[in-house]
């Protein structure tokens, strides 16, 4: 029995993610006598309890092929929307929806909320007697879906591209701190990665022979930043430079913080983000070179910008999209596909599938034997594990008058059969 499909994202977008998406709408046409309509919840689950599904079928293939070089959420949207387990109506709502528009068929992408979303609709769809299938898809520019022995997946798609980022973005730093290094000789970059430090640590792929006077500070790192200026002090002794990378999550203890009326820190509210608490901090406490330290935070750029999208990163994600509709045909319920890294020094994956009950709401974190005894740089086993991610080659983007030539969509949306609903999480925050 033909069935209609619905695709959503959730979380943070990647330069990636549309590929998977792309993936996910190509191989569900190549079985019209399985799937029949695909649409796209609108901005994620928000979408599906909204009732706002975008028509994908009545799509123009030229738009769905252009998905593979689109970057972040530019084509169905995503959100930050969490099915928490006691929301019983949005579940409730999400399984109407389902049923009014015939949906057999639910993809969800993203990272460890998503997961759960999706496993929480796989075991809401069990339980009610609902025929519906449901499988997750992974993305994640942090890396931390999973677990730490690299079981349940070795990497998520979105990774490699932000690693790329950081490396080529590290390179042209180092340029210019060699240039302006007798008046600005340490140059502060902050990097994403609140807990774990899987992006600031791809900054080591810019110099894999050590060669810069690099220094990467994740939130694992555990030195003081009292340490850190020791240690960039040494550095300018020995280089008369240094470069620092720095996570968002790095711990610059209550240095900047706001404090409320009970002294307390107000989490959230600092004047000032990391990388300005730690040029401020060096330059109070003074270098060991002329010139004064100086810094920049790097934005949203670091996951939108398709140009540094990794080849590598592009054709995974698209593949472990296929994955998902080949385990919707033939497994059934209740599982992500993932990509597993086959052993030997020949990079090569394959695409399986997971438990979505083993990856719900995971948080894999940095390996500990992956940071150097320095605690201010990684390993060359990591520099192994992550260097076939960024790939070899620049994307083929399409442009048109000098403008980059990004899919858009035709607003087609199904028609709505059932009321208006407020999302539960919407209702309790009145």
């Amino acid at each position: 029995m033909v069935k209609n499909v619905i695709v959503a994202q959730s979380g943070g977008p990647s330069p990636v993610i549309n590929s998977s998406l792309r993936g996910i709408i190509e191989t569900c046409r190549m079985f019209p006598d399985k799937f029949g309509k695909v649409f796209g919840g609108w901005h994620g689950i928000e979408g599906v309890l909204n009732e706002e599904l975008l028509d994908l079928s009545a799509q123009n293939e030229q738009e769905i092929a252009l998905l593979r070089n689109t970057p972040a959420a530019g084509s169905i949207g995503t959100c930050r929307y969490k099915l928490k387990d006691n929301q019983q109506k949005d579940f409730l709502r999400i399984m109407k929806v389902f049923k009014v528009h015939n949906i057999g068929y639910f993809f969800y992408i993203g990272g460890n909320d998503s997961q759960h979303t999706a496993f929480k609709v796989s075991e809401m769809a069990e339980t009610r007697g609902l025929d519906l299938i449901a499988v997750g898809v992974p993305k994640t520019i942090d890396n931390d879906l999973g677990d730490n022995e690299f079981k349940l997946i070795d990497h998520t798609p979105g990774y490699g591209s932000v690693a790329r980022y950081w490396s080529h973005i590290i390179q042209n730093a180092n340029e210019e701190n060699m240039g302006s290094a007798p008046a600005d000789p340490v140059l502060v970059i902050q990097a994403m990665g609140r807990k774990i430090g899987y992006i600031p640590a791809a900054a080591r792929l810019a110099d894999p022979d050590r060669n810069m006077p690099l220094q990467i500070y994740m939130a694992e790192s555990k030195i003081s930043i009292d340490n850190l200026v020791d240690n960039v002090n040494d550095q300018l002794k020995k280089d008369g430079r240094c470069i620092v990378v720095i996570s968002e999550g790095f711990d610059v203890g209550n240095i900047g913080d706001v404090k409320d009326a009970f002294d307390h820190t107000s989490f959230g509210s600092s004047k000032n983000s990391v990388f300005q608490i730690v040029v401020n901090y060096l330059n109070s406490k003074g270098l060991k070179a002329k010139g004064a330290a100086r810094g920049q935070v790097m934005g949203t750029d670091q996951r939108d910008t398709t140009v540094y999208a990794s080849i590598v990163d592009l054709d995974e994600a698209y593949k472990v999209g296929q994955k998902a509709v080949e385990i919707a045909l033939y497994e059934g319920n209740g599982w992500m596909a993932t990509i597993l890294r086959e052993p030997g020094f020949i990079y090569n994956v394959r695409y399986d599938k997971v438990p979505l009950e083993k990856v719900a709401l995971s948080e894999r974190t940095f390996p500990e034997q992956w940071i150097s005894k320095s605690r201010y740089d990684v390993t060359d086993d990591f520099l192994a594990y992550a260097r076939p991610l960024i790939g070899e080659d620049w994307p083929s983007v399409p442009m048109i008058n000098g403008r980059q030539r990004f899919a858009r969509f035709e607003m087609k949306f199904a028609g709505k059969k059932l009321a208006e609903y407020k999302p539960e999480a919407y209702e309790k925050s009145k």
